[in-house]
C-alpha cells in the first residue's frame, strides 16, 4: 500500500458536557476530503483515543469512514496495550472498510518493553490482522522510544508496511530509511501514482457493474421501442490489463509501483528535512487546522523545488512547533476553530486554554489557512 503524502490525524469533537459530537466528525471529515491530503487517520493521539471508551472508539471509527471521500486512504488507530485488544479493534476497523491500522507502541510496563517483547507484539498483531500495520512511535506521550534496530527488523514482516515516527529525531529517520532499503514490495496505484486500496478497487468494480446493468437496462428498453437501435457500448467492469502496465477496474485505471518500508513522520516543524532524508509522507497534528500549508511543503518537494519547500516550511515552523508540539490537543483544536473546522473543547485532564494562549495561537496562525 502506498502511503505517500499528508494525513491529518483528526481530532474528536466534544459537546461542552464532554459527549462526542458525531455530527462535527462528519463535517470535519467531509471538509478534509475536499483537500489534497492523501488520507485521514482516525483515533490517533490528536483524536484523544486514549480518553475514549471502547464503544466511543468504535462509534468514532464508524462515523468517520462513512463521511470520507472514497479516494482517501483511511487509517484506523487501533493500538491498545495488549495484542489481544489491539487485534479486536483492528478486526472491527477492517469490517468497517479501513485500509490500514496504526498501532502505537505498548509502553505501560516500560522496563519489560525489550526488543523481544516488541518484536513478539507487532509480529503477532501483523500475523493475525486483516489490515496492513503501521507502527506508531510517540515517545513524548508514551515515554517509550522504539529503537531503530527493532523497527528495521520488523520491516521485513510482509504485513508491517510503515512507521509513523513522531520522536522528531532526524538521525533516527535517516537510520530507518537507510536500514530498510532492502524491503521491496508492489503497491497498486492510479495512473498518476496515487494510492489505491482494496476498498477503492471494490468500490470501483461495484460502480462499474452498476453502470453496466443500467446500460443493459436502457438497451433493452430502447430495443423494445426501436428495433433497429444499435446496442450501446457497455462499461468495462472486468479487472484486466489494457496494456502491459495498466489494469482497468470499472472506470479506475491502475498500475503497480515498487515501494519499500515507508517511513512517515509526525513533526510538522521538521517536515521538509524529514522528507529530504527519505520519509515518504507525514501524519501531522498541525494538518488538522492547516492541511493545505502542510501539503504545500510536500508538493514543492515532489515537484522538485526544494527552495520553495524550505520557504513553505519556515512559514509554518514556529506555529507548528508551538501549537501542535507544545500546546498539544487543546492548541490544535483552537487553531481548527480559527480555520473553519470544529475543534471545540477537550476532555479532562486537558484544561481549557487561557486567554493569553488563545491570543498567542491567533497570532501564530495569522495567514496560515486550511
Amino acid at each position: 500500500m502506498l502511503l505517500s503524502g499528508i494525513f491529518p490525524p483528526i481530532s474528536t469533537p466534544f459537546y461542552p458536557d464532554g459527549q462526542v459530537y458525531y455530527k462535527k466528525i462528519e463535517s470535519n471529515v467531509e471538509r478534509y476530503s475536499r483537500t489534497p491530503v492523501a488520507g485521514i487517520v482516525v483515533q490517533g493521539s490528536t483524536g484523544e483515543a486514549i480518553l475514549l471508551s471502547d464503544q466511543e472508539r468504535r462509534d468514532v471509527l464508524k462515523t468517520a469512514i462513512a463521511a470520507a471521500a472514497p479516494n482517501k486512504v483511511m487509517i484506523a488507530g487501533t493500538g491498545i496495550e495488549s495484542a489481544q485488544e489491539t487485534l479486536r479493534l483492528t478486526e472491527y476497523a477492517a469490517e468497517l472498510g479501513y485500509d490500514a491500522a496504526m498501532v502505537r507502541t505498548p509502553h505501560y510496563y516500560k522496563k519489560q518493553m525489550l526488543a523481544a517483547n516488541l518484536l513478539a507484539f507487532y509480529r503477532t498483531v501483523a500475523d493475525r490482522s486483516a489490515l496492513p500495520i503501521i507502527i506508531y512511535n510517540f515517545p513524548q506521550a508514551t515515554g517509550y522510544d522504539i529503537p531503530a534496530e527493532v523497527v528495521i527488523e520488523l520491516a521485513d514482516h510482509p504485513n508491517i508496511v510503515a512507521i509513523k515516527e513522531s520522536s522528531g529525531n532526524l538521525d533516527k529517520v535517516k537510520a530507518m530509511v537507510d536500514g530498510t532499503r532492502q524491503v521491496k514490495r508492489q503497491a497498486t496505484v492510479t495512473e498518476t501514482f496515487e494510492a489505491v486500496t482494496p476498498r477503492m478497487l471494490k468500490a470501483a468494480a461495484a460502480d462499474g457493474e452498476k453502470q453496466s446493468r443500467e446500460l443493459v437496462s436502457v438497451s433493452s428498453l430502447t430495443e423494445s421501442v426501436e428495433k433497429r437501435a444499435p446496442s450501446p457500448v457497455q462499461a468495462d467492469t472486468s479487472t484486466k490489463p489494457s496494456s502491459s502496465a495498466v489494469t482497468v477496474v470499472g472506470k479506475l485505471k491502475t498500475r503497480q509501483k515498487e515501494v519499500g518500508f515507508q517511513v512517515m513522520v509526525g513533526a510538522a516543524h521538521q517536515l521538509e528535512p524529514s522528507l529530504g532524508l527519505g520519509a515518504v509522507g507525514a501524519i501531522l497534528a498541525f494538518a488538522c487546522p492547516a492541511p493545505m500549508a502542510c501539503y504545500e511543503i510536500y508538493a514543492a518537494l515532489k515537484d522538485g523545488d526544494p527552495t520553495l519547500a524550505r520557504e513553505k516550511q519556515e512559514r509554518v515552523k514556529l506555529a507548528a512547533q508551538r501549537v501542535a508540539g507544545e500546546l498539544g490537543v487543546p492548541g490544535v483544536k483552537y487553531a481548527m476553530d480559527l480555520n473553519g473546522y470544529y475543534g471545540g473543547p477537550s476532555r479532562l485532564p486537558f484544561l481549557p486554554l487561557s486567554g493569553e494562549q488563545k491570543a498567542e495561537i491567533e497570532k501564530l496562525m495569522a495567514g496560515i489557512k486550511s
